[in-house]
C-alpha cells in the first residue's frame, strides 16, 4: 500500500514511520554547526530541501551564509556524515547550491534570539 501526501505524491512509508524518521533527520542535521556562527546549520536555513526516497535514500539541497564561507567544500561532508549516523538510512547524496541566495530571513525565530537579532 502506497500512503499520497499534500502533494499528490506517493510514498512506501507509512506517515507515523516517515514523520519519526523526519524527525531522526532534522536532529542529525542540528548536529552540525557554521563554524563562524553559534547556531546549527538547520536552524539557520541552510538547509533548502530534504526528499526521502521510499529505500530511505536521502537528498538534500543546502546552502551556505556566502559563497566564500572557509568551510565551503567541508560543509557538504559534514552534513553526509551526519546523516548517515540516522538508523536505517540509505545512500545520502548532499548538493551545495546558492539559488536562491541565503539571507537572515531564513533564520528560525530561535536562531535569531540566539544571536540577538531582534
Amino acid at each position: 500500500m502506497q500512503n499520497v501526501d499534500e502533494n499528490g505524491a506517493t510514498s512506501a512509508i507509512p506517515p507515523a514511520e516517515l514523520e519519526a524518521f523526519t524527525a531522526k533527520l532534522v536532529a542529525a542535521l542540528k548536529t552540525v554547526y557554521d563554524p563562524e556562527i553559534p547556531v546549527d546549520i538547520y536552524e539557520l536555513g541552510l538547509i533548502y530541501k530534504v526528499d526521502v526516497a521510499d529505500n530511505k535514500d536521502v537528498s538534500v539541497d543546502m546552502t551556505l551564509t556566502a559563497p566564500g564561507c572557509p568551510v565551503a567544500g567541508e560543509m557538504p561532508n559534514m552534513v553526509k556524515e551526519a546523516l548517515e549516523a540516522v538508523e536505517g538510512i540509505g545512500q545520502v547524496t548532499v548538493t551545495m547550491t546558492f539559488d536562491p541566495p541565503w539571507t537572515p530571513d531564513r533564520m528560525s525565530e530561535e536562531a535569531k534570539l540566539e544571536l540577538n537579532m531582534y
